[in-house]
């Protein structure tokens, strides 16, 4: 079985934060730790080398595929700041509706900068992406 190449680490969040060149990306990013938080009481830690993850939780696949992953997690990408964050299908379109300007794939939500959005939606999903692995992944 391979091994997951996204691990929590040791590496400073604050010296990964303070290298980013775009300056909005940086304070956003600032930002998004306080929001994500504040809401689950979380510390922000490295996964891997771009990733602030916030939690952790076992999961196993059917596949027998298993491992550590964030509770909920962003990077700022280059193109994007990617937030990482588990909501239901259901749950997911409707926030989506009234979170603001955003580009969606199957597991990541894009945002340009936090002005585009309504935080207190990205709260709201926060909380319910928190749930959502705490009921899938009981501890």
């Amino acid at each position: 079985m391979a091994k997951n190449k996204t691990t929590e680490t040791t590496k400073s969040v604050t010296e990964f934060i303070n290298a980013v060149t775009d300056e909005t990306k940086r304070n956003d990013s600032f930002s998004i730790i306080e929001l994500i938080k504040n809401q689950t009481g979380l510390d922000p830690k490295m996964w891997g080398t771009s990733i602030v993850g916030f939690g952790s939780y076992h999961y196993k696949y059917n596949s027998g595929h298993e491992g550590e992953a964030p509770v909920v997690a962003f990077s700022p990408r280059k193109e994007a700041i990617s937030l990482y964050l588990s909501l239901p299908a259901d749950d997911r379109e409707e926030f989506l509706q009234k979170f603001g300007k955003h580009k969606s794939g199957k597991g990541c939500i894009y945002i340009k900068k936090l002005a585009d959005i309504d935080t207190r939606i990205l709260q709201q999903m926060v909380d319910v992406s928190v749930s959502n692995i705490k009921n899938q992944y009981p501890s």
